[in-house]
C-alpha cells in the first residue's frame, strides 16, 4: 500500500505518525517506535473462511513464553514488543466476523484449552469487535488473536500494520538488500535523504516518497533511542543523543562512530 503512488497511498502512509495516533504508539511501545512489518490490505468477501486463534504472551498452542511478542507491564509502565494496528476500511457489524481476540489473553500463563484454537470451545470467550470504516484498531501481538468466516454482505478490508518499540525487531523487510535484485550489496537505486533509503537497512525507495521527517522516523531499522535516533516530539522531530565527550570516547575505543 505504500508503493501505489502519492495520492492513493497518502493514507496509508499518514498512520505511521499521525497526531492522534502517535500518543497511544508513544505509550504502548514507548518513544522511537518503528514499523515493524510490510503493511497490507486483507479484503475477504462473504463466506471467506476464518483464522486460527494465534499469538500470546504465552503462546496459545505450545504454552511456551513467547518473548518476541509479549506484553508486559512494570513500575506502570505498559509495553508490547509487538503492536498490531488495523485502519478499519469497511465497517464490521455484530456477528459479520473478521478479526476476533480472547480479551485478557495478554495477561494469560497457561495455554488455551483443547479445541479453543479453532474456536469448537469457550466459543463464548472470543469477541469480534464492532469497528466503522475510518476506526483504527490497536492490538497488542501479546494478546491471543484471529479471524472469524466472514458473514457480511460487504466485502470486508482492513489494512494491517505491525510497530515495535525502538531496539526491537521481529520482521526484517528493512534490509535494503532483499529488495529488488536480491543481490546482496546492500546498494538500490532512489533512496531518501534523511531516511535511510540509500543504506543496506531501508525500506523500498518509494515508502519514503512524500513522507515527512516524522514519517521517515518511523521507518528507521532498530537501534537505541541514545545513538542519534530521531524521535517524534510534540509535533516535530528531534535528535536523542549521547554527550559530545561521550562521542568522542566511542570513536577513540572503538574506531567507529557507533558501538
Amino acid at each position: 500500500v505504500f508503493d501505489w503512488g502519492s495520492v492513493d497511498s497518502r493514507v496509508y502512509k499518514s498512520v505511521l505518525a499521525h497526531p492522534r495516533l502517535v500518543p497511544y504508539f508513544h505509550e504502548l511501545l514507548g518513544k522511537g517506535y518503528r514499523m515493524d512489518h510490510l503493511p497490507f490490505v486483507i479484503a475477504q468477501d462473504k463466506g471467506g473462511d476464518g483464522f486460527s486463534l494465534h499469538g500470546g504472551t504465552i503462546d496459545c498452542q505450545s504454552g511456551v513464553y513467547n518473548h518476541v511478542l509479549a506484553y508486559t507491564y512494570a513500575h506502570g509502565t505498559m509495553r508490547n514488543q509487538l503492536l498490531g494496528c488495523s485502519l478499519i476500511l469497511s465497517d464490521h457489524k455484530e456477528g459479520d466476523g473478521g478479526f476476533c481476540v480472547v480479551p485478557g489473553s495478554h495477561k494469560s500463563n497457561v495455554k488455551m484449552p483443547k479445541g479453543m484454537v479453532d474456536g469448537l470451545t469457550h466459543r463464548e470467550f472470543i469477541r469480534q469487535p464492532v469497528t466503522q470504516a475510518g476506526d483504527v484498531l490497536l492490538f497488542s501481538e501479546g494478546t491471543v488473536h484471529g479471524a472469524l468466516a466472514w458473514k457480511g454482505d460487504t466485502q470486508r478490508r482492513v489494512c494491517l500494520y505491525r510497530f515495535a518499540p525502538a531496539t526491537c525487531a521481529y520482521g526484517r523487510s528493512y534490509f535494503g538488500n532483499e529488495q529488488g535484485s536480491g543481490d546482496g550489496s546492500g546498494e538500490r537505486e532512489g533512496g531518501s535523504e534523511g531516511g535511510g533509503g540509500g543504506s543496506a537497512t531501508a525500506w523500498p525507495a518509494t515508502f519514503y516518497d512524500d513522507l515527512d521527517d516524522a514519517g521517515k522516523a518511523v521507518l528507521e531499522p532498530p537501534y537505541a533511542n541514545r545513538l542519534d535516533r530521531p524521535n517524534i516530539e510534540g509535533g516535530s522531530v528531534v535528535m536523542t543523543t549521547r554527550s559530545e565527550t561521550k562521542k568522542a570516547f566511542d570513536k577513540e575505543v572503538f574506531g567507529t562512530k557507533y558501538f
